[in-house]
């Protein structure tokens, strides 16, 4: 209950920090407060475009984030078990990491549709991080269990869930709750250079087109809302799968 008090007194502190900087500014177009934004919320929402736009850059973030997270998974399982694929991947996740997401976003529209590019930079922003995780949680095993399950003759499935699993899981979630943040950051980011039909990034990049700053606002704070409900959903389906995983 503490916390939840602290956390609420910081939001309304920086509310307030807000409140009084636009009053300073004292222009709307400069500036616009959190009244004149909830305001302008509050009356995009009946806007026939205004859910679309959130379910077209939804479906297309999470799906490059579920691909992204897969491939990962898969890259570190691999780079685990052999020296090979560890070697093999290393400078293509040294290269996807330090590669801007623009430079990333204008190459891509040689090769694909603007609909499609949040897709794609989404999955090149989640691999690196999940795989990265995902192998330092591998390297980070107990060996002495494995051992162990070797002695009492655990079977493959119970050694599976009880004991590479459940070692690896903290570092699947954290991964996860990285990821997801970074992947409505790049993908709208993308969205507002692609500006693909029925995007957040179209909304985006017409409120700056059209000087219209508190719906630039507006949709920020969606974007904001959208990646932590995803977010705390994603961690929940993570949390629940590895209590079942416990009692296995």
């Amino acid at each position: 209950m503490k916390k939840k008090l602290i956390t609420a007194g910081a939001v309304v502190f920086w509310l307030a920090v807000w409140q009084i900087a636009a009053m300073a500014v004292g222009k709307s177009l400069l500036l616009g407060s959190p009244v004149e934004v909830v305001q302008r919320l509050v009356r995009l929402i009946p806007e026939k475009t205004f859910l679309p736009s959130i379910l077209f850059s939804l479906g297309r973030i999470m799906l490059g984030f579920a691909r992204g997270t897969l491939t990962g998974v898969l890259f570190a399982v691999l780079a685990g078990k052999l020296v090979f694929f560890e070697k093999l991947f290393a400078p293509l996740i040294s290269a996807v990491k330090a590669v801007p997401v623009a430079s990333f976003t204008i190459l891509a529209l040689i090769w694909i549709s603007s609909s499609e590019l949040s897709v794609l930079i989404t999955f090149l922003i989640t691999v690196p991080v999940v795989y990265s995780n995902v192998f330092e949680g591998i390297r980070s095993f107990d060996r002495r269990l494995t051992e162990m399950a070797d002695i009492f003759r655990v079977p493959p499935m119970k050694r599976f869930f009880g004991i590479y699993l459940s070692q690896i899981m903290p570092y699947f979630r954290s991964a996860v709750k990285l990821s997801v943040g970074l992947c409505w950051k790049s993908g709208v980011a993308a969205e507002v250079i692609g500006t693909p039909r029925g995007s957040i990034g179209q909304m985006l990049y017409n409120s700056k087109v059209y000087l219209e700053t508190a719906d630039l606002f507006a949709w920020t704070l969606v974007i904001i809302v959208l990646s932590i409900i995803t977010e705390k959903l994603v961690l929940l389906l993570i949390d629940i799968t590895a209590k079942r995983i416990e009692k296995l």
